[in-house]
């Protein structure tokens, strides 16, 4: 389904409480993966908390998913955190499949990761 400006996915970054959030909308696929990978590589600060909000996510498959891992490792080896907001069905399905929700932290929604330490 188009999203309301005629794109399949969009990602927004933005800085709030001494975080970055990449709040993601629409599909992320093969075909979409690229600006969420763009957002990976300049959105967040060396050593910083990155939040991955996934509320408006509709659908992720495995470029998606491979994309955030490797956004995860490239973070952590600067010092960083990315985590993950707002995992819901059926995107929540593809990380539980895979194992992958078990390799970040994840939070129900923005205000409760901001309110929640950065490091566990």
């Amino acid at each position: 389904m188009p999203m309301a400006n005629g794109e399949r996915f969009t990602v927004e970054a933005r800085s709030l409480e001494g975080a970055t959030v990449l709040a993601m909308a629409g599909e992320l696929d093969h075909d979409t993966a690229e600006p969420l990978r763009q957002a990976l590589d300049t959105a967040w600060p060396d050593g910083g908390r990155l939040l991955v909000d996934l509320t408006r996510l509709d659908f992720c498959d495995s470029t998606g998913l491979n994309v955030l891992l490797r956004g995860r490792l490239a973070v952590q080896a600067s010092g960083g955190t990315l985590e993950l907001v707002g995992l819901h069905p059926p995107v929540a399905r593809m990380f539980h499949i895979t194992g992958a929700d078990r390799l970040f932290r994840l939070h129900t929604d923005v205000a409760t990761a901001l309110a929640t330490s950065q490091h566990p």
